[in-house]
């Protein structure tokens, strides 16, 4: 039984009542798994998570009203991983932020300004597709790698 059933709502309703307003900063999560089947079964079934985009490498999940995204590696490759998205080898175990284009910009700027050495340089991705999105990537003092985003139109945060 999933945590929908547990509660008596369904996914649908779950991922509705807890979805941010337009305005609030959505948080992002990427991580390994080792099967995407099973990583569907759990994220998508029991939690009742809504599947947005994917590939045969990752997919994209709502996790109530933020995006998180479970990226297919092998198993010895959990820890260095990385997964092509967009002709990119995009780290797999990220955090990040979603913000509004405009704030994006600014911070890229900031960013550059301050001679950020970019893991994946600011770019757009997916352009003129569902899930149009700004994005870039670079490690904090520690190594742990982040994303700030911006979609095009918010609302295909988990368009598919």
């Amino acid at each position: 039984m999933g945590a929908a059933e547990l509660i008596g709502w369904s996914p649908d309703a779950i991922v509705t009542m807890h979805r941010p307003t337009p305005n609030y900063p959505r948080f992002h999560l990427a991580f390994p798994v080792t099967d995407l089947a099973e990583a569907r079964r759990f994220y998508g079934e029991f939690l009742g998570c809504a599947e947005g985009r994917s590939s045969d490498a990752w997919v994209d999940f709502d996790f109530f009203g933020h995006q998180i995204v479970a990226h297919k590696v092998d198993r010895a490759a959990m820890h260095e991983a990385t997964s092509d998205v967009d002709g990119h080898a995009v780290p797999v175990r990220h955090f990040g932020v979603v913000t509004d284009r405009e704030t994006w910009d600014r911070l890229a700027e900031r960013f550059r300004a301050a001679g950020v050495n970019f893991v994946i340089e600011p770019y757009v991705r997916f352009r003129g597709e569902a899930g149009e999105q700004a994005t870039m990537f670079f490690l904090d003092p520690f190594g742990n790698a982040l994303e700030f985003k911006a979609f095009a139109d918010i609302d295909q945060l988990f368009a598919t």
